[in-house]
């Protein structure tokens, strides 16, 4: 009988536990986010982001300056903008999107883009990592195949195939 007492205190106990405060889902929110970018809303785009946002792309990456670029203007001019001038089309592809704590998402997939003055593609995996405050983009950080970008946006290898087709 004292078992059962027992069995029920604790089961009492239990039941009035308020429920557990879930997380919350920022990976369905930056999904969003990078549908919004994908559409070219760049107002919904800067709309999610803190003033103060610290924007940081791959180390040796193109558009990386050595250190993070700090507020909406910085990155819209920094990266966005040469992104809309530089390539015919930026794609991020196969994309999934996974909730890092309570305060975190990592995005995976892959860039397929065009560069215009070279006319070469580029197909390379990407992480990015996303942090937010409250409800909006606090930092983000990527990771790419910073080798390939650079290969892709340089000229030699275009004059060289330009030479040997020439020469033949």
């Amino acid at each position: 009988m004292k078992q059962l007492s027992l069995v029920l205190a604790l089961l009492l106990l239990v039941a009035c536990q308020p429920p557990a405060e879930e997380a919350p889902d920022h990976a369905a929110r930056i999904t969003k986010l990078y549908d919004a970018f994908a559409a070219g809303d760049m107002e919904t785009v800067l709309a999610n982001m803190a003033d103060d946002v610290q924007w940081s792309e791959a180390d040796n990456f193109i558009y990386d300056y050595g250190e993070p670029l700090v507020g909406k203007d910085a990155i819209v001019e920094g990266v966005f903008a040469k992104l809309g001038a530089e390539w015919e089309y930026w794609n991020l592809e196969d994309k999934k999107f996974q909730n890092l704590g309570t305060d975190g998402v990592l995005v995976t997939g892959r860039y397929r883009a065009k560069n215009k003055a070279t006319g070469k593609l580029l197909d390379a995996q990407f992480a990015h990592v996303l942090k937010l405050q409250d409800t909006l983009l606090k930092s983000f950080q990527q990771y790419t195949d910073t080798k390939q970008a650079a290969e892709v946006v340089t000229m030699d290898a275009v004059e060289e195939e330009m030479e040997e087709t020439q020469d033949s």
